[in-house]
Protein backbone atom coordinates (compact mmCIF):
# COMPACT_ATOMS: atom_id res chain seq x y z
CA UNK A 1 0.00 0.00 0.00
CA UNK A 2 0.97 3.62 -0.34
CA UNK A 3 2.96 5.05 2.54
CA UNK A 4 4.24 8.56 3.11
CA UNK A 5 6.52 8.95 6.12
CA UNK A 6 7.60 12.38 7.32
CA UNK A 7 10.64 13.06 9.46
CA UNK A 8 12.69 16.00 10.68
CA UNK A 9 10.28 17.92 12.86
CA UNK A 10 11.19 19.28 16.27
CA UNK A 11 11.58 22.32 18.46
CA UNK A 12 13.51 25.29 17.11
CA UNK A 13 13.98 28.89 18.19
CA UNK A 14 12.63 31.76 16.09
CA UNK A 15 15.03 32.49 13.26
CA UNK A 16 16.25 28.91 13.18
CA UNK A 17 16.02 26.24 10.49
CA UNK A 18 14.57 22.78 10.06
CA UNK A 19 14.61 20.33 7.20
CA UNK A 20 11.63 18.02 6.74
CA UNK A 21 11.76 14.89 4.63
CA UNK A 22 9.00 12.70 3.24
CA UNK A 23 9.75 9.20 2.02
CA UNK A 24 7.19 7.65 -0.32
CA UNK A 25 6.58 3.98 -1.10
CA UNK A 26 3.94 1.92 -2.85
CA UNK A 27 3.35 4.38 -5.69
CA UNK A 28 4.94 5.43 -8.96
CA UNK A 29 6.55 8.53 -7.53
CA UNK A 30 7.08 10.34 -10.83
CA UNK A 31 3.33 10.13 -11.52
CA UNK A 32 2.60 12.31 -8.51
CA UNK A 33 2.82 15.94 -7.56
CA UNK A 34 3.85 16.42 -3.93
CA UNK A 35 2.73 18.94 -1.37
CA UNK A 36 3.37 20.05 2.19
CA UNK A 37 0.54 21.25 4.40
CA UNK A 38 0.44 22.58 7.97
CA UNK A 39 -2.30 22.09 10.53
CA UNK A 40 -2.82 23.69 13.93
CA UNK A 41 -5.40 22.60 16.54
CA UNK A 42 -8.96 23.39 15.54
CA UNK A 43 -8.04 24.53 12.06
CA UNK A 44 -8.01 23.00 8.60
CA UNK A 45 -4.84 21.98 6.84
CA UNK A 46 -3.18 24.94 5.17
CA UNK A 47 -1.08 24.74 2.04
CA UNK A 48 2.64 25.44 2.48
CA UNK A 49 4.39 24.36 -0.74
CA UNK A 50 4.00 22.02 -3.71
CA UNK A 51 6.23 20.59 -6.41
CA UNK A 52 5.30 18.98 -9.70
CA UNK A 53 6.48 15.54 -10.71
CA UNK A 54 9.34 16.94 -12.82
CA UNK A 55 10.23 19.75 -10.37
CA UNK A 56 9.30 22.33 -13.02
CA UNK A 57 6.18 23.69 -11.35
CA UNK A 58 6.76 24.81 -7.78
CA UNK A 59 4.39 26.82 -5.62
CA UNK A 60 4.62 28.50 -2.22
CA UNK A 61 2.38 30.63 -0.07
CA UNK A 62 3.35 34.28 0.27
CA UNK A 63 4.38 33.49 3.84
CA UNK A 64 6.69 30.63 2.91
CA UNK A 65 8.14 32.17 -0.25
CA UNK A 66 11.76 33.17 0.26
CA UNK A 67 12.08 31.23 3.51
CA UNK A 68 11.10 27.68 2.52
CA UNK A 69 12.42 25.53 -0.31
CA UNK A 70 10.67 22.42 -1.58
CA UNK A 71 12.58 19.87 -3.62
CA UNK A 72 12.30 16.24 -4.65
CA UNK A 73 14.59 13.38 -5.53
CA UNK A 74 12.73 11.05 -7.85
CA UNK A 75 15.49 8.44 -7.66
CA UNK A 76 14.97 8.18 -3.90
CA UNK A 77 11.17 8.75 -3.82
CA UNK A 78 11.74 11.63 -1.43
CA UNK A 79 10.48 15.18 -1.11
CA UNK A 80 12.16 17.73 1.14
CA UNK A 81 11.09 20.99 2.74
CA UNK A 82 13.93 23.22 3.91
CA UNK A 83 12.59 25.83 6.30
CA UNK A 84 14.70 28.84 7.22
CA UNK A 85 14.05 32.00 9.26
CA UNK A 86 11.31 30.19 11.13
CA UNK A 87 8.64 32.16 12.95
CA UNK A 88 6.30 31.15 15.80
CA UNK A 89 3.40 31.19 13.33
CA UNK A 90 5.09 28.36 11.40
CA UNK A 91 4.28 26.07 14.33
CA UNK A 92 2.04 23.12 13.53
CA UNK A 93 1.91 19.56 12.31
CA UNK A 94 3.39 19.31 8.84
CA UNK A 95 1.90 16.76 6.46
CA UNK A 96 3.33 15.42 3.24
CA UNK A 97 0.80 14.68 0.50
CA UNK A 98 0.82 13.02 -2.92
CA UNK A 99 -1.59 13.82 -5.72
CA UNK A 100 -1.77 12.30 -9.21
CA UNK A 101 -0.36 14.55 -11.91
CA UNK A 102 -3.34 16.16 -13.60
CA UNK A 103 -4.06 19.26 -15.59
CA UNK A 104 -5.68 21.07 -12.66
CA UNK A 105 -2.46 21.04 -10.60
CA UNK A 106 -1.48 24.54 -11.70
CA UNK A 107 -4.79 25.99 -10.55
CA UNK A 108 -5.57 23.69 -7.63
CA UNK A 109 -2.20 22.78 -6.07
CA UNK A 110 -3.15 24.46 -2.78
CA UNK A 111 -6.35 22.42 -2.29
CA UNK A 112 -6.08 19.40 0.05
CA UNK A 113 -8.71 17.61 -2.05
CA UNK A 114 -6.23 17.42 -4.94
CA UNK A 115 -4.07 15.00 -2.95
CA UNK A 116 -4.95 11.33 -2.53
CA UNK A 117 -2.37 10.19 -0.01
CA UNK A 118 -1.15 11.71 3.24
CA UNK A 119 1.55 11.01 5.78
CA UNK A 120 1.04 10.84 9.52
CA UNK A 121 2.54 14.29 10.09
CA UNK A 122 5.51 15.65 11.98
CA UNK A 123 5.35 18.34 14.66
CA UNK A 124 7.23 21.58 14.17
CA UNK A 125 7.35 23.97 17.11
CA UNK A 126 8.97 27.39 16.81
CA UNK A 127 9.38 28.90 20.23
CA UNK A 128 11.95 30.58 22.43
Amino acid sequence: QVQLVESGGGLVQPGGSLSLACSASGLSFTNYNMGWFRQTPGKERDFVAAIGWASRNIYYTESSKGRFTISRDNAKNTVLLQMNSLKPEDTGVYYCAAGPARSSYAADHYKPDLYDYWGQGTQVTVSS
